[in-house]
Order: C-alpha cells, then sequence, then structure tokens
C-alpha cells in the first residue's frame, strides 16, 4: 500500500472567506502565485468582481454548516478571513443546520462586546473546527506596509508630532476596544474612530472642515495592543487616499509591518496626486504612554449613584457608565477629555470636547447587531469631567437610556433641563466613583 504524502504548508489547500472590497483578491493571487489551491467564499454579498476567476462560492452569515463544510471538502486546513464585512441584521439570517448546531458558540460570540471580542470569538469557532485561522499578512507578506515614506512625500516635523500622537491615542483607548483611527491636526485630537468606522470618521471629518476651512493633520491608523491580527488587520488603499485629500490632510501614517496596503501601486501614485504622504512608523518611533496608567474598572455600587431625573438606571448602564468614564480618564492623559456613549459595554463612539451633541445624535444608528432595529432605549452617554447636559445635549440623547456626569456641582443644574430629560424618558444621573 502506497501511502500519500502530507502537503507542504506552501502547497496545501488554503480557504478564503472573502468580504468586499479588492484585498481578498489581491491575497488569493498572491497565495496561487505560490502554488496553493484556492477555495474561496464570499460573505454578505459585497464580494469584489475580480474574484470571479477563482470561482467563489457566495454564502450567507446563517450558512456556518456551509461554510464549515466547503472548506473540509476542499481539504482546507488554513483559512483567511479578509475584506470588509458589514455586521449581519440578525432578523434576516437565513440559518441551515450548522448554524442551528453551533448555536450556543455564536451566542456567545454574538455577545462577545465590542469588535476585538467579536473577532476572537470568530477565531475560536474555526478553531474548534479543526481550522487554523492565518493572517493575510503571513500569507501575502508583500501587502504589508514598510517603514519610512512610500513615495517621495514626507511628513514634516509638526505632520511627525501628530503621528505620533494619534499613535498613543489608539495604543491608550485600546483596552475600552476602540477604533484603530484617529485623526490629529497641530496637536488636537480632531476626531477618533469607534463603531462608525475609518470612511464614516472621514466623512465627518471632512463636512466639518468644509465650514471650519481646517486644512492639514494626519490620519493616524494602527492596531490596538492585543488586537485580533489574524483577522483584523488595519488597512489602507486607494479609497482612503481619495478621503484624506477630501479632507485635506497633510498625510496618513500606519504602523508599518501591521497594516495591509491594498493596490499598493495605485495607493501611493494617488497619494502622490493629492499631495499626502503615507508613512510607516514603527514602535520605536512613539513616544511612551504616559507613566500614569488609567484605572482599572470601578465597580460602581448604588450608594456611589445618585439620580437627578427620570428612574434609577440598572446594572448595565451603571457599568457602561463606568466603562465610558474609564476610556475618557484615559483619553484625558494625552489630550482634553470629551464625551462617549457605551451600550452593553460597547463603545459606541468617542467625541473630544465640544463635540458631544453630533455624538449623541449619530450613534442612532450604530448600536451593535441590527442598526436601527432596538425597539427599547440602549446606551448611556458620558460626559467629561466639567461638563453638564444641556437642552440640545437631551434632544440628540433622547433614543439612549441615560446621561451620567461626574461634575462636582451637578446640583447646578437647570430646572429647565431636568424638566426636558423627564419629558423625554431620560435618566440624568451622577456616579460618584466612576472618576
Amino acid at each position: 500500500m502506497t501511502l500519500s504524502r502530507p502537503l507542504s504548508a506552501a502547497a496545501s489547500p488554503l480557504g478564503i472567506l472573502a468580504g468586499n472590497g479588492r484585498l481578498p483578491g489581491e491575497i488569493a493571487r498572491a497565495a496561487a502565485a505560490s502554488g496553493r489551491p484556492i477555495t474561496i467564499l464570499t460573505i454578505g454579498g459585497d464580494a469584489a468582481s475580480d474574484l470571479s476567476v477563482f470561482s467563489p462560492i457566495p454564502v450567507g452569515f446563517g450558512q456556518v454548516g456551509k461554510i464549515i463544510g466547503t472548506f473540509r471538502s476542499a481539504g482546507c486546513r488554513e483559512i483567511v478571513i479578509v475584506g470588509g464585512v458589514n455586521r449581519p441584521d440578525l432578523a434576516r439570517l437565513k440559518p441551515d443546520l450548522g448554524l442551528v448546531t453551533n448555536l450556543s458558540a455564536l451566542v456567545r460570540l454574538i455577545w462577545s462586546g465590542g469588535d476585538d471580542g467579536l473577532l476572537r470569538a470568530v477565531v475560536r469557532l474555526f478553531e474548534a473546527k479543526g481550522f487554523t485561522v492565518v493572517s493575510p499578512g503571513s500569507v501575502a507578506p508583500s501587502l504589508l506596509v514598510a517603514s519610512g515614506p512610500a513615495g517621495t512625500i514626507t511628513p514634516s516635523p509638526a505632520d511627525a508630532a501628530d503621528m505620533l500622537l494619534g499613535s498613543s491615542v489608539v495604543r491608550a483607548l485600546g483596552r475600552f476596544d476602540v477604533g484603530q483611527a484617529v485623526v490629529v491636526s497641530g496637536g488636537e485630537i480632531e476626531a477618533i474612530e469607534a463603531a462608525e468606522g475609518t470612511d464614516r470618521m472621514m466623512a465627518r471629518v471632512t463636512a466639518h472642515r468644509l465650514t471650519s476651512r481646517t486644512r492639514g493633520g494626519v490620519l493616524v491608523k494602527r492596531p490596538k495592543p492585543g488586537q485580533e491580527m489574524r483577522v483584523d488587520m488595519p488597512t489602507i488603499g486607494p479609497d482612503t487616499v481619495t478621503r484624506a485629500a477630501a479632507a485635506q490632510l497633510s498625510g496618513i501614517a500606519v504602523l508599518a509591518g501591521e497594516t495591509l496596503i491594498a493596490e499598493r501601486t495605485k495607493t501611493i501614485a494617488a497619494a502622490a496626486d493629492h499631495g499626502l504622504f503615507l508613512y510607516g512608523f514603527t514602535e520605536q518611533t512613539r513616544p511612551p504612554v504616559p507613566q500614569r496608567q488609567p484605572r482599572q474598572m470601578p465597580a460602581v455600587g448604588a450608594a456611589d449613584v445618585h439620580v437627578l431625573a427620570g428612574r434609577h438606571p440598572g446594572r448595565i448602564a451603571l457599568s457602561d457608565a463606568a466603562l465610558g468614564a474609564a476610556a475618557l480618564a484615559s483619553l484625558a492623559q494625552l489630550a482634553r477629555d470629551g464625551s462617549t456613549v457605551v451600550s452593553r459595554g460597547y463603545v459606541l463612539g468617542l467625541e473630544p470636547r465640544g463635540g458631544e451633541v453630533a455624538l449623541f445624535a449619530r450613534v442612532t444608528r450604530l448600536k451593535p447587531w441590527g442598526e436601527g432595529r432596538w425597539r427599547t432605549r440602549s446606551g448611556t452617554a458620558v460626559l467629561g469631567s466639567d461638563l453638564l447636559p444641556t437642552h440640545e445635549m437631551i434632544a440628540a440623547a433622547s433614543h439612549l437610556q441615560a446621561i451620567a456626569m461626574s461634575h462636582p456641582r451637578a446640583d447646578l443644574l437647570a430646572t429647565d433641563v431636568l424638566t426636558a430629560a423627564r419629558a423625554a424618558g431620560l435618566t440624568l444621573l451622577t456616579v460618584r466613583s466612576i472618576r
């Protein structure tokens, strides 16, 4: 009897679970060029047309059994999960038997919190089925951003300072699962990505700058500490350059060796055309985060809470208030604090000082798992240390459950503001131990 020799890793079949964008196609071509058989499943219906040469198989979010069975039938032991995917509308899932049999694991996945917890749960689910999830960078290392400038344009000393401040902000907020990107201009934090994603963050930066006539600054993208890099590597591409140019930024800075660049030649050429720098910085070039570390998550007890208007909040709202306040405390170590909105342990948005009303309004459709479908109030807004709610804040936050504050003289809140909060069904509270 002749035994077949096991395939080497370089020649073994590779499974690709592909979202939207051009990156899945680049990963597939790089793997195919090395001689690996490729099986591609496209999820969510948004796959790029350049995957057609690989005969991709479309799958739905609820077809867990089909995904696992197809990869197994193709002999795939390693899989790559790459490309953008919108969180599914759970009300429209079409489950198969595989989803039903893995229901308990999927429930834990859904309630895993923010993006970091969700993505780690996805990896664990595939690993439990015998697969090894590998990073796109390990399959196609040529797509990783190298250190230094990509092109001939280099950052100015002021740009370099903004770049390093932005890197420190992402690192400091990483434990709260706040996003991978910030915009910094002249030493001021202009925008911080959270649940909205980089594209929406850049859209609001552009809209603001059309009226403020602000120019310059840097878009900084880098992994958060402890980020699940196998399925969530920061990525830039031509669209990133287009959005940075529309916002009239000076350039884009990313962590070298840990960021992917899609359509490299096109991206670098687009940056040159717009007069933007593309720069890969390293951990060695960043300033250290201040030695004073953020406080551990404080416990909030009934004695610490004083309700000014509305019902007494429940345990979840208080936990969200504590999480939001801890995130603001971390931000305050590097810049002025601001405000945040947290829903069930998930940071929906975090805005530097002055953007509270816009923040509360835009998170209306950012609640995790089912945009716009929540039928009950959810989410707690947390104000910076010297902020009190205004009529404008009350109106913008009327879809939330509560506004928490730690202002030392919250008792000075105007009676008409308290009345407006009660009329809106919104709880106003102070929590003594959250700062």
